[in-house]
Parts: C-alpha cells; sequence; structure tokens
C-alpha cells in the first residue's frame, strides 16, 4: 500500500487507514483481530480511534491486540480526544482538563506510553481556542504524543488554529469523499495553506459508494439498525443516488470496484493524505484491499468531479 507524508510533516502513513469507531460494538475482538491481520498483511499501517468510540471499548481492544498481533513500533496509532459519549449522551469538552485527562484515559486503554498522532475531535465554541491549543502542545512537549492535528475543523478554524499553535498542526480529519464535497471550498485551500494533512472518514459515502443500498437496505447493513440508520439515510436518495450510479458506471467501464474508483478519486485530491475506511468484517475488508487505489483516468475524473459537484 502507498505511502505518503502527512502534511508538511515527517510523518508517514498509508493510503488508506483503518478505522475503529464499531469496535467493541457492532465487531467483537475476534473480528477486529481478523480486520487488523488482514489490513496489515495488506501493508496499512494508521490505526485509528477515539476516545468516545464504543465509549472506550475501541481503544480497549485496540490495546489488546497491539503486541499480540502487531508490535507497536509498526504501526501509526491515532486517537482522539474532546467528544465522549456516557449513556448515550454526546458530550463536548475540548478544555485542557478534558483533553489531557482523554490522553491519560486513551494512552491507558491502548497500553502505550505515546501516540503517534493526537487529534482534538472537534471545535469547542465554549473553550477559548488557545486553551484547546495548549493542551495539544503540552501534549507533544511532555512526549506523550508525537504529533498533534484536530478533526472537523472548518477553514477558518482551522487557519485560525495553524496560526496560534506552538507546534505545526499536521492533520485536520474531516468527512470528505464523491457525496460530501463541501470541505473543498474553504478547508482544503486552508489545509493547503497551512501545510496540514487531510484525513477522510466516510470516505466511501457511509458505506453508500459501495453500491450496496442500490434499490434496497440490507438487513444486516448500518443503514439498516436503529443506530445507524440516521447516518446512512441521508445519502441514499436524491443527487447522492444519481453520484452513486454515475460511479457503478464507471467502474463498470474500467473493470474495477465502485469503492476502489471511489477511493482512488479520494486519495488524489490535493492535500488528502489518507482515506479513513471502517469496514465490519473480513469480508467487507478484503474487497476494500483488492482494489488497486490506481489513478483514474482524466475523463473519468473529469466526469465524477462534474457530477458530483
Amino acid at each position: 500500500m502507498q505511502q505518503r507524508f502527512l502534511g508538511n510533516s515527517g510523518l508517514r502513513v498509508s493510503a488508506l487507514s483503518l478505522g475503529t469507531m464499531s469496535w467493541g460494538t457492532t465487531s467483537d475482538e475476534d473480528q477486529c483481530r481478523e480486520l487488523l491481520k488482514s489490513y496489515l498483511g495488506a501493508g496499512g499501517t494508521v490505526l485509528d480511534t477515539a476516545i468516545s468510540y464504543g465509549e472506550g471499548s475501541s481503544e480497549a481492544i485496540l490495546g489488546e491486540l497491539i503486541g499480540d498481533v502487531v508490535a507497536r513500533p509498526e504501526v501509526v496509532l491515532v486517537s482522539k480526544a474532546g467528544i465522549e459519549r456516557r449513556d448515550g449522551q454526546r458530550m463536548v469538552d475540548c478544555s485542557r482538563r478534558g483533553l489531557l485527562a482523554g490522553l491519560d484515559a486513551s494512552l491507558a486503554r491502548l497500553g502505550t506510553d505515546y501516540l503517534d498522532l493526537w487529534l482534538a475531535h472537534t471545535w469547542d465554541p465554549h473553550v477559548p481556542l488557545d486553551e484547546t491549543l495548549a493542551a495539544l502542545d503540552y501534549a507533544v512537549d511532555s512526549g506523550r504524543v508525537r504529533y498533534a492535528g484536530v478533526s472537523n475543523y472548518a477553514g477558518w478554524q482551522l487557519a485560525k488554529a495553524a496560526q496560534l499553535s506552538e507546534n505545526p498542526l499536521v492533520a485536520n480529519q474531516v468527512e470528505y469523499s464523491l457525496l460530501s464535497r463541501t470541505v473543498e471550498a474553504e478547508v482544503l485551500p486552508a489545509a493547503e495553506d497551512a501545510g496540514v494533512g487531510l484525513m477522510c472518514w466516510a470516505a466511501l459515502g457511509r458505506g453508500v459508494l459501495t453500491g450496496k443500498y442500490r434499490g434496497q437496505i440490507p438487513s444486516d447493513s448500518r443503514g439498516a439498525s436503529e443506530r445507524w440508520g440516521t447516518y446512512v439515510e441521508p445519502y441514499l436518495s436524491g443527487k447522492p443516488s444519481r453520484i452513486t450510479e454515475a460511479l457503478i458506471t464507471a467502474a463498470k467501464g474500467l473493470d474495477r470496484s465502485p469503492s476502489d474508483v471511489a477511493l482512488s478519486w479520494l486519495v488524489e485530491r490535493p492535500t488528502v493524505a489518507t482515506a479513513v475506511i471502517g469496514p465490519r468484517t473480513s469480508a467487507q475488508l478484503e474487497a476494500l484491499l483488492a482494489g488497486s487505489l490506481e489513478p483514474l483516468p482524466s475523463q473519468i475524473v473529469s466526469v465524477l468531479d462534474e457530477v458530483s459537484a
């Protein structure tokens, strides 16, 4: 799998990152072990988690597997703090106290004394930006974090944070796919100007760009679940459906899978360093890893750009 630098930093990341949002909820430890083995076997290096994923269960499972399945120095371990879920309630706290407490908890669950990359999970309008950045800087200066960044920051927020941060911010993790291109208006130019790399979550349009939702919602899919149905629903009709059909047509013409074409389009976008994929089963991951991620013909890129603009 191709390796590239994250922004202007010296941190190398694989073109595809393994997202673990479902670990400990819809994927048990045995399934997670197989997912990790397959991903590493294909040359992947980036493991992406957060304190909010499964209320800590994602990090806990990763902590059990790292050292057993793979040596700690062989992976780029990424976690996020600032959002927690307690009893199903979403809580945002990007204060110095909240972030550093979250970092301590992450390190304990992951069974490591450092993170390769640590992100403030979201913008907190109730906390001064200087305070949030001071927590990121302290984590880097103390050696518990190698690189720091942010997640879900708008363009102006990223530009301001990059200007004020003592240590260079190297990443902004945002939703970006053929079905969600709003980041191109302001976030992408701000990232390019600041030398920040984009890590793209929901790179497959919340699963819709695989084509599995055409004409139906599979009973074993996220779209059919009570918990995740509202997450997928916005991409199941209207313009997203037309974009998906155009993608499938292009994929047939190239004799490639829709997922491969969608990911290949994404990883060649300016400032994009890695696409975060979140398969729940080994079969889903194997299908994604079977893709070539080869650059698309310019004519295909133009058509996909136009239909998804």
